[in-house]
């Protein structure tokens, strides 16, 4: 018989909270575990599917990464190819085939090291880049703005003395070669240019005539130039610089001081050319790109064109 008055308490249960810890690439995640003692086991299950669908779903975005950055990869590299220039191609020709964002200037930039200081200087064979620009296309576009930045400072002083030898005398410049007619005009347009124009005015002589100094000025270049044969180039007292090309032979070096008037070569027929002819252009630097209109530079120094 039980003792009166005691009766035996139930023992309460007892809960006990751990933490189930998912790791997954580095990242962890924490999840409240409920325990009971004597509760159901599927309590337990549910949470170990819990951790295993977060790792699941973490592993999935882990994988996916790395293939998405492969395929911006091959994009990128599909965007960038190699044409190999092929006979009577220009960079004009090719980047309108080649639908060259920016045109041919662009093209040229990007392919500077390869094709070197002139553009109309390209050969059957050379490879370019469409679409990505060579490893040192920057710093060569750089070297080339401080090298034209430094020939205008140059040219400065040279150009502030020209209004004096202009008033000192109304005949101070000619025409580049006497009683010729002009053939190809300035600024005609075609894609067998570099530059997608005529970048000078030609004119029709037979080969041998004498080509003479438009102005005083000193000899910056005389000799092969390759699409423009033999040619002399020269600096001008106003800082412009006159180019004669596609000439049978030469009769002034680099360096050398001319007067107007002066015989600078005779006209002929060498690098690209249909006939014999004089190619003559005006310049405001040494470079090709930096043409002016020949005739109207000459009209403005008083010579009749």
């Amino acid at each position: 018989m039980p003792a009166k008055g005691k009766h035996r308490r139930p023992k309460s249960q007892r809960f006990t909270r751990s933490i189930a810890v998912a790791g997954t690439g580095g990242a962890a995640l924490a999840l409240p575990l409920l325990g009971a003692t004597g509760a159901h086991a599927a309590t337990s299950q549910s949470a170990a599917d819990s951790v295993a669908s977060v790792s699941n779903v973490a592993n999935k975005a882990a994988e996916s990464a790395p293939a998405a950055a492969d395929k911006k990869a091959e994009a990128k590299k599909a965007a960038a190819k190699t044409y190999s220039v092929r006979a009577g191609d220009s960079l004009s020709k090719i980047a309108d085939t080649q639908n060259v964002s920016g045109g041919w200037k662009k093209l040229y930039e990007d392919n500077r090291k390869a094709i070197g200081g002139d553009p109309a200087l390209i050969h059957p064979g050379l490879k370019l880049s469409i679409g990505k620009a060579a490893a040192t296309s920057s710093s060569d576009s750089g070297a080339s703005k401080t090298t034209q930045s430094s020939a205008k400072k140059a040219a400065a002083p040279k150009a502030a003395a020209a209004p004096k030898a202009a008033e000192a005398s109304a005949a101070g410049f000619t025409l580049p070669v006497a009683g010729a007619g002009v053939g190809t005009p300035y600024k005609m347009s075609g894609s067998m240019w570099s530059s997608g124009y005529h970048t000078g005015v030609d004119f029709v002589v037979p080969t041998g005539t004498s080509l003479k100094s438009v102005g005083a000025g000193t000899v910056v270049s005389a000799g092969w130039g390759g699409a423009y044969g033999n040619q002399v180039v020269i600096q001008l007292e106003d800082g412009h610089y006159a180019q004669y090309a596609h000439l049978s032979s030469l009769s002034v070096s680099a360096g050398q001081a001319v007067t107007e008037g002066q015989q600078v070569g005779l006209s002929g027929a060498t690098g690209n050319v249909t006939g014999p002819h004089l190619h003559f252009e005006i310049r405001t630097t040494p470079d090709y790109g930096s043409d002016v209109d020949p005739l109207a530079y000459l009209r403005g120094k008083g010579v009749s064109v």
